[in-house]
């Protein structure tokens, strides 16, 4: 299996287990965000909680920087796996309400908030971990492998979560999203536990980069790490001009791509609940491609170059929702725009890790999903705007912005990220 280049990151111990864990994990939190979005929209009929449960269930994006500095003073492993028993806890307990009856849409906003405290955190510490286990030369391999887990799990978990709603009811879909949370953080436990622990074909480690002695590792304060990490990804240019990336297209293009899909299913293209998987599933499957592709041919593609024609080529995909479709070609512009998306993303993050230096990883990486805080306000913005403008309108909106300002930011970062020789463009 592992000859074949694009996956030679399993000959890494730590991704064996890392990997499975981290599909179980996705799988199991994208069931539960098509399952509770459905749920929500219906029982209430307003697009405006939908919104507040989309924006609740990245509340927690605050809390990222923090995750982020725990991970790299007592090891990103523990965190992740004591993270995923807390995702296992919390899916028990709707599955108790939706089993004794009691479950209501306000409920469902109240455990959204406690989950939201950590999910959004997940897969910047997947992402941390991944790049402390591997080998720098498969980090691009690596990058492109891990996010099929994600990818494929808005494929099947939007089609199983579906399909379970629809045939079994929400108790069953729940028993099996709480055992795939459980057997994440079992596997999570498995994989290696040092820091820069790379491990062999033959399943022995050796260490990459030392960690610190604990000594030294107490003598310095939560907030100056924290305060650190922060300093090193304002004060690195390259840094700073993907973060403000990042945090763009979780304005204007996830909530096209995402949290406002109930919507679209049942209101603009009249779908039931299987539609909107199907539609769901159009997405993540161009997605998916975007990650195969990546983990296969991303030694020759130049990170930010790829970062910023995908990341256009994406917000053009969603102008197409403009026009009046049908339901199979919104499919396919959705197919279109995941493949960018993704393509876009894995390109951006690669350049985070490469950038940043391996002490900071898990603070770098915090930062990086404290850019996800813009997502939940473009929601809310948008289950503002919908009643007033129209959804075709609003899409024309965030669209145009999402364009005007990753031209803005190309320019403004032009010398870090368009030259061929730039650190950013090493193949």
């Amino acid at each position: 299996m592992t000859g074949w280049p694009a996956l030679a990151p399993f000959r890494t111990r730590s991704f064996r287990y890392q990997w499975p864990a981290d599909l179980g994990t996705a799988w199991a939190l994208e069931m539960e965000l098509l399952i509770l979005g459905w749920y929500v929209l219906v029982e209430s009929g307003s697009v405006a909680w939908l919104t507040l449960f989309g924006a609740l269930m990245y509340v927690g994006t605050l809390l990222s920087p923090l995750m982020g500095t725990l991970g790299d003073r007592i090891g990103l492993r523990r965190v992740l796996a004591a993270m995923r028993l807390c995702y296992a806890l919390l899916a028990g307990v709707i599955l108790w309400l939706a089993a004794t009856g009691r479950l209501q849409p306000s409920l469902v906003l109240g455990v959204a908030f406690l989950a939201g405290l950590l999910k959004p955190t997940d897969i910047g510490m997947r992402t941390a971990l991944v790049s402390a286990s591997v080998p720098p030369a498969q980090l691009v391999a690596a990058m492109g492998i891990s996010r099929t887990t994600q990818d494929s799990a808005r494929v099947g978990g939007a089609l199983a979560g579906a399909g379970f709603m629809a045939s079994l009811g929400m108790v069953s879909a729940y028993v099996v999203i709480t055992t795939l949370y459980l057997l994440g953080a079992a596997l999570t436990l498995k994989s290696a536990a040092a820091r820069g622990a790379l491990g062999t074909g033959d399943g022995s480690a050796t260490t990459a980069t030392p960690a610190p002695p604990p000594a030294a590792a107490g003598l310095s304060s939560p907030w100056r790490d924290l305060k650190e990490g922060l300093q090193h990804v304002w004060f690195t240019p390259l840094l700073r001009a993907a973060m403000m990336l990042a945090a763009l297209v979780n304005l204007c293009a996830f909530p096209l791509s995402g949290g406002l899909m109930p919507y679209i299913a049942r209101d603009v293209f009249r779908l039931d609940q299987q539609g909107l998987g199907w539609l769901v599933a159009s997405y993540a499957g161009g997605a998916l491609m975007g990650s195969l592709t990546l983990s296969a041919l991303g030694s020759r593609l130049r990170p930010a170059r790829t970062m910023l024609l995908t990341c256009v080529l994406w917000h053009l995909c969603l102008l197409g929702l403009t026009l009046p479709v049908g339901v199979p070609v919104a499919m396919g512009l959705y197919m279109a725009a995941g493949l960018n998306q993704s393509l876009s993303m894995i390109s951006l993050s690669v350049i985070l890790l490469r950038t940043s230096e391996a002490r900071f990883r898990g603070r770098v990486m915090g930062a990086r999903m404290l850019a996800i805080y813009t997502l939940p306000v473009g929601l809310l913005v948008a289950g503002a705007l919908i009643p007033w403008i129209g959804f075709r309108a609003l899409v024309g909106v965030y669209v145009g912005t999402g364009l005007l300002m990753t031209g803005a930011i190309a320019w403004v970062w032009r010398r870090e990220l368009l030259p061929r020789r730039a650190p950013a463009n090493v193949r």
